[in-house]
């Protein structure tokens, strides 16, 4: 099921098109004809997890509502393709073509940039137990959206922002006075539905938090003979997630731990850029 959040991309895609489109695309305005018609195909130009196409096919609708573009989808969201496959063709009026088409592409090329990397990581997590989930170190505006490419990638998502999950990380800790005291006040605070994790960094902040009863713990740059201590003392009785400093090659070697989760915010902050291409058909 594509769950693409199209509110969140509507906005996102206005504001890009505004920055980019200004008063007017004076280089198409000048050089291309108010009638011409042309033909584009996408195709992926290295390796990638495709995320994100429903965006790339609104821009055009929120720049020119009026157009009426003709569409062949080949792919969809979630595909894995190698350099050369085509992804979609579309056809109409070339001036909306030209003036859209970086945004559609920038937005594309993120979003299955996510959704690559976060494949990739997934792959090493295939025959554990632990999860795999987001952070929030996205692009200011793109949240929703790369966290939909994150689960394209096989991922899951993390707390959507400060508003839908408890989090006590160091410096709540510091001006709250202590993890009791902070957990304490989230549990006065927050309703009874919502979870309450403790960002922790050695053993004795994890037994603090486990008595105060939060849900779950943040075990931030722990390595992993200390994770493996944790998961001995506290697996199954609180979720353990593991968290700093990941990479694709640790990966392995933490779910080994036994901890319940691992987040990365390198999945939506460092993932690398798909290489795409949209050209018109020569006639």
């Amino acid at each position: 099921m594509n769950d693409f959040p199209l509110m969140a991309a509507d906005r996102v895609i206005m504001a890009a098109l505004e920055e980019d489109v200004g008063t007017g695309d004076i280089t198409t305005l000048s050089t291309v004809a108010s009638d011409t018609c042309a033909t584009a195909r996408l195709v992926a130009k290295s390796p990638l997890r495709l995320a994100g196409l429903d965006g790339f096919m609104r821009v055009f609708a929120l720049l020119a509502p009026g157009d009426e573009l003709t569409w062949e989808v080949f792919k969809r969201d979630g595909d894995d393709l190698e350099a050369g496959e085509k992804i979609l063709a579309v056809s109409g009026n070339a001036r909306t073509l030209l003036t859209g088409e970086r945004v559609a592409l920038n937005l594309l090329g993120k979003l299955s940039s996510v959704a690559t990397i976060t494949a990739a990581w997934s792959r090493q997590l295939k025959s554990t137990d632990t999860k795999l989930i987001d952070t929030r170190k996205t692009t200011p505006g793109l949240r929703a959206l790369e966290k939909y490419a994150v689960r394209i990638g096989g991922g899951a998502n993390h707390r959507a922002g400060l508003f839908d999950g408890v989090l006590i990380k160091e410096n709540h800790i510091r001006a709250a006075g202590s993890i009791a005291k902070a957990v304490a006040g989230a549990r006065s605070y927050a309703p009874h539905t919502v979870n309450i994790e403790v960002e922790v960094t050695d053993l004795g902040e994890l037994e603090e938090a486990y008595r105060a009863g939060a849900n779950a713990v943040l075990l931030d740059n722990m390595d992993d003979a200390m994770l493996e201590r944790a998961v001995q003392r506290y697996g199954g009785k609180i979720t353990l997630e593991a968290s700093g400093n990941m990479s694709e090659e640790r990966l392995a070697g933490v779910a080994a731990t036994g901890v319940d989760l691992i987040s990365a915010g390198a999945l939506t902050h460092s993932a690398p850029c798909v290489d795409l291409s949209f050209l018109f058909e020569q006639d």
